[in-house]
């Protein structure tokens, strides 16, 4: 068993891709395929509500095609068996950590199963398709409704959480992150400047920040994950 009290782990679309979902930077991945400024923005809302909801309507639907992987499963199983405390912190706006039993759990760039109302900023559990036509559950005000993520040029959810526990933390790993999107890239360096906590790159090949990282290991996420979990657990 472990001697860390509180872990903080950061996952990206690496752990996902293993369960078949798309990543969004990588040589084929969504950004490639379609430009963020069209459908990834505050402003395209505004321009373009329809094409925004379509791609979130039919990236939404296709997550329903997808499963935890053993890599989810071993961070909820290391969040069971820990003594201490574990926090999950995902850039995924998907569910599969839910799905396979993590309950400490911060969605930083929001989650695509839930949907918000710009009138009155009411937040509902969403998996249908939302459109111009959808009225808010709570005001009834239609054509206001939007997913409820992150998207480019929005602060991050949850961040003075995340910022609290990373300061508390004295291990911090990093799983399936190319490294270069911020803050979450930053992460490390934060952790390093306390100066107490190690910390970890899991990923299936080194991230643009792995230099800053006590320790990595490289490979699927799939072996990897559980193998170090089965570590830490003893």
């Amino acid at each position: 068993m472990s001697d860390y009290d509180s872990i903080v782990i950061l996952t990206g679309a690496g752990i996902s891709a293993e369960s078949g979902i798309d990543t969004f930077r990588g040589k084929d991945g969504i950004w490639s395929k379609i430009d963020i400024e069209d459908v990834g923005t505050p402003d395209a809302f505004r321009r373009n509500p329809e094409m925004v909801h379509d791609f979130h309507n039919q990236f939404r639907r296709s997550l329903q095609t997808h499963e935890p992987n053993d890599a989810h499963r071993a961070l909820a199983r290391l969040e069971r068996g820990h003594p201490g405390s574990v926090l999950v912190v995902t850039q995924n706006v998907d569910d599969l950590h839910e799905r396979a039993g993590s309950e400490n759990l911060i969605h930083m760039h929001g989650e695509l199963y839930k949907a918000r109302c710009e009138a009155c900023g009411g937040i509902r559990h969403w998996t249908d398709d939302l459109g111009l036509e959808t009225a808010c559950g709570d005001c009834e005000a239609a054509g206001r409704m939007r997913p409820h993520v992150t998207w480019f040029y929005e602060m991050p959810m949850g961040m003075e959480e995340i910022q609290s526990a990373l300061g508390r933390c004295d291990l911090f790993i990093s799983i399936g992150t190319s490294g270069n999107v911020y803050p979450a890239a930053g992460f490390v360096a934060d952790v390093r400047r306390g100066g107490r906590a190690h910390t970890v790159e899991l990923n299936l090949e080194p991230s643009e920040g792995t230099s800053l990282f006590a320790e990595y290991v490289h490979g699927p996420a799939t072996e990897v994950v559980p193998a170090y979990v089965d570590e830490l657990l003893g």
